[in-house]
């Protein structure tokens, strides 16, 4: 538990206690992103604030916690393949719970309890901290409890926090999304950007350093947005700076920015700072400015590739790294050859390649011109 948000353990409440009087195991099984491992290092404290143990590797927990993810096509299936596998697991241990959070619960809610009856409860992304209590009126009325609320109510970073590891830790300095991509359901799911404060992100890292941390990776949707909410543009430049001034602290990484906002401050926080590894992870998507355009991503290639020219000036020997969508709606042959261009010149040092997968509910699912599997594959 880090030193960080930790409160002080109490005496485990009656959920989190089996028959014989000892505590309950709990397992939490992470899908997705970054944002996601954090989460479930928070539902983790949680739950270890309440008095459960974390379950030996090898053993069956009492309590299966998934965090889901809703970004690829696939994210459903892996989550009901999973559930099947745990119903025959909970089948042979008396007392087991099932719960199911994250991005995939928020979005289809009533679904999941429809398909697998067998779970015991449903929360979403941003009641996090009501896990713990909703096992227990689950065990306690034997149904299974379903919350999903539609806007954040306490902050994440305020929750207990399980660290997995010992010399590096994730700080949040935003939560939410304020653009409009036509693939992505993530703004629907995690709402408008909210930033924290300054003070508030600086403290946090100071506690996690006290508590052994020499690296930190600042987290956000859209880190390079941070400080729009409270009127300062050039925040997130600033906050880099002054956490390089936090004594102990060896590494700071952050991921995502957005090209559309990132700015020359932000290059030059990262090139003056010696904390600050000379790495980016910044999101292509694609190198047609046509489908950039369709995806309403507000940049287009030239700009794209100009950013990276002014980090390699100040940061010669920089690790770029990119994301990269094939198969957009409407992508021609042309407009991949367009990606295949300014990948070669922008010279990544990797990349995260998917194939254009349709959510409902995003603008991209009913585009005209959906772009054959096997044609989306061959471009992958």
């Amino acid at each position: 538990m880090t030193a960080s948000s930790a409160p002080t353990v109490i005496a485990p409440s009656s959920a989190a206690l089996g028959a014989d009087g000892t505590p309950r195991t709990y397992e939490v099984r992470t899908f997705g992103c970054q944002m996601n491992v954090h989460d479930s290092e928070r539902l983790s404290g949680s739950l270890e604030s309440a008095g459960y143990v974390r379950a030996q590797t090898g053993t069956d927990a009492d309590v299966v916690v998934i965090n889901t993810c809703a970004v690829r096509d696939n994210a459903a299936g892996r989550l009901y393949g999973t559930l099947g596998h745990l119903k025959s697991r909970k089948d042979a241990h008396d007392g087991m719970q099932i719960a199911v959070g994250g991005c995939l619960a928020q979005m289809d809610k009533d679904v999941v309890q429809q398909k697998a009856p067998w779970v015991d409860v449903v929360f979403g992304t941003h009641n996090m901290g009501s896990l713990p209590s909703l096992l227990e009126r689950a065990r306690h009325n034997d149904e299974a409890e379903l919350e999903i609320l539609e806007s954040l109510e306490v902050f994440p970073s305020t929750l207990p926090t399980k660290r997995d590891s010992v010399y590096s830790g994730w700080v949040s300095i935003s939560v939410g999304c304020n653009n409009t991509c036509t693939f992505c359901i993530v703004p629907s799911l995690r709402g408008k950007e909210k930033d924290r404060r300054p003070g508030d992100i600086l403290s946090e890292i100071r506690l996690l350093v006290d508590d052994g941390a020499i690296e930190v990776t600042l987290l956000g949707q859209n880190v390079n947005s941070y400080g729009v909410e409270f009127g300062d543009r050039q925040a997130f430049g600033k906050l880099l700076r002054a956490a390089g001034q936090i004594e102990g602290l060896e590494r700071i990484r952050f991921t995502s920015p957005h090209p559309a906002a990132f700015t020359d401050d932000v290059i030059a926080a990262m090139a003056e700072t010696g904390q600050v590894m000379p790495q980016l992870h910044m999101p292509l998507q694609s190198g047609s400015d046509r489908i950039l355009r369709a995806m309403r991503r507000s940049y287009r290639s030239d700009r794209f590739l100009g950013i990276l020219d002014r980090v390699r000036e100040r940061m010669p020997h920089a690790a770029i790294s990119t994301d990269i969508i094939v198969g957009f709606p409407g992508e021609t042959d042309e407009d991949f050859e367009d990606t295949l261009r300014v990948v070669e010149r922008a010279r990544f040092a990797s990349a995260f390649t998917f194939q254009y997968s349709i959510r409902e509910g995003t603008p991209a699912a009913t585009m005209a011109d959906q772009v054959p599997k096997a044609v989306v594959q061959e471009r992958y």
